[in-house]
């Protein structure tokens, strides 16, 4: 195992995938942005020039030439750089890439990775703060991969690359410089499975993406308190791991959802009316949910940090739950 940051781990991902893969490339090629990562993809570019491309920015073009790069039997990774970009190629992502599977009766396939950052980063305002990860949901045939620690990252990215689906990876701004131990080579972690980030007995916090971080430091803060909180991170949403959520939900009997989608028709929503139709009987109180409020992210620090979920909220909600 390796020491490096979740940006690193991601960057180490695509260069396994397009060592051991002729038919990955990448269009876009900088998906940890042009900060103070952006070097890390110098090897990329040194060893790979021919399978990247950075062409003009035009989403619906690149949503497009990925989708149908894959159906030709590509594996393109496309970076749409901030996540809600996606909307200006909503049809190939949604309505494209994951149906022609099913449309055509099994004879193709559209195995292309939509990459995207998401959430709150600071001061990027309405146009560059959102999460679509819920509205995402509902595309069936789409897989959603949200990972969280720069092992999870890669291995994640791996399995998404290899796979036969269409895939939309989505990562945070604040986790790019995290750091973490990660395997080194090539190594693939399966949609699909949660993972118990820590474990607890008095309630589960099932968290998401940069959620999982505030989630930890929630629960470190808990523990001085005696309360042992259970962190889980599903990883995925599509394919969704209903199992182990529940088991960690029939364990404590408490449930806390945070994630930085907003309230409303949101991410939490569906986990907490997922565990509330098939888990009822193993709640002691009611499920609660952390979020950011239904409003636009404002350019302002203050109040952006006034309406992202953190670990004093978090915190706050299993005090309330365990009076």
């Amino acid at each position: 195992m390796k020491q490096m940051s979740y940006a690193a781990a991601l960057v180490d991902g695509l260069y396994e995938a397009l060592a051991s893969d002729e038919k990955v490339s990448i269009v876009s090629g900088h998906p940890v942005g042009f900060g103070p990562h952006r070097a890390l993809m110098d090897r990329v570019y040194d060893d790979f020039h021919d399978r990247i491309f950075d062409p003009p920015n035009s989403e619906a073009a690149i949503a497009g030439m990925g989708a149908g790069a894959a159906m030709l039997g590509e594996r393109p990774f496309i970076n749409l750089s901030t996540s809600i970009f996606s909307y200006v190629g909503w049809s190939q992502i949604v309505n494209d890439a994951p149906n022609v599977h099913h449309m055509s009766d099994g004879m193709l396939t559209a195995p292309v990775v939509y990459y995207g950052l998401h959430g709150v980063r600071g001061n990027g305002a309405a146009q560059h703060s959102g999460s679509p990860q819920a509205m995402l949901w509902n595309a069936p045939g789409l897989q959603i991969a949200l990972p969280s620690s720069p092992s999870d990252v890669k291995g994640l990215l791996l399995w998404a690359l290899r796979s036969r689906n269409p895939t939309f990876f989505l990562t945070h701004a604040k986790l790019l410089s995290i750091e973490g131990p990660v395997a080194e080579g090539l190594y693939e972690t399966p949609f699909g499975v949660a993972e118990i980030k820590r474990a607890g007995r008095d309630v589960t916090i099932i968290a998401t993406s940069l959620m999982v971080v505030v989630a930890l430091q929630a629960a470190e803060t808990l523990a001085k308190e005696g309360v042992e909180a259970e962190v889980v991170d599903p990883r995925t949403l599509t394919p969704f791991d209903e199992k182990t959520l529940l088991a960690s939900v029939e364990r404590t009997g408490r449930l806390v959802v945070v994630d930085e989608c907003p309230l409303r028709c949101g991410v939490a929503a569906e986990i907490t009316a997922t565990i509330a139709e098939k888990g009822f009987k193993f709640l002691k109180s009611p499920p609660v949910r952390i979020t950011r409020p239904d409003v636009p992210i404002p350019f302002s620090t203050p109040i952006e940090d006034e309406l992202v979920p953190n670990a004093a909220k978090v915190v706050a909600a299993v005090r309330e739950l365990l009076r």
